[in-house]
């Protein structure tokens, strides 16, 4: 586990810091077309899911905030990932730099149980208690809806629609009350 990740609970959930351990099940997670189906259409390679594991431990390390792994707490089991990140993903209107964009990633049969909504949750009142800027954003594939909903719950309205890697996106913004 990461010593500078912090670890957040839910009552069903451990937002924690990912380990190596977390390799095989984010990889299964990753060739489910349910899971990937917004996220590029393609089931990721070993090679880029290793590149997310890495990169969630080096954006802690060099930002001082990103992705948890979600842990369900009864099994143990890693669940996905939610957290804040600065991508720069090229995207105009720019992203980077700008403010900290939350996201959230959870294996299909985690999906419908609430999970994520948990997860956002107390991802949420960490940002609001670390960051100075009010505002967090989001991208979502428009055909998600089942994101854009949780989204919406979370405050999160539509400020401009863009393309990335090939297909549409929407980004939405939050605005800490």
């Amino acid at each position: 586990m990461q010593a500078n990740v912090p670890e957040l609970d839910t009552p069903r959930l451990r937002l924690r810091g990912h380990t190596v351990a977390d390799f095989p099940a984010l990889l299964a997670m990753a060739q489910q077309p349910d899971f990937y189906r917004y996220l590029g259409g393609k089931p990721a390679t070993p090679e880029a899911v290793w590149h997310r594991l890495l990169r969630a431990a080096g954006h802690w390390a060099l930002q001082g905030y990103g992705f948890w792994a979600v842990e369900e707490k009864a099994s143990g089991q890693c669940l996905g990932a939610v957290g804040l990140a600065e991508l720069r993903r090229g995207i105009e209107p720019e992203t980077a730099s700008v403010t900290p964009e939350i996201g959230w990633v959870l294996a299909p049969a985690a999906h419908g149980r609430g999970y994520a909504t948990e997860a956002v949750t107390v991802a949420l009142a960490w940002a609001d208690a670390h960051f100075a800027t009010a505002r967090t954003m989001c991208i979502i594939d428009p055909d998600n809806v089942a994101s854009l909903r949780l989204a919406a719950r979370f405050g999160y309205r539509e400020y401009a629609r863009a393309a990335y890697e090939g297909g549409p996106i929407v980004l939405l913004e939050r605005w800490r009350a």
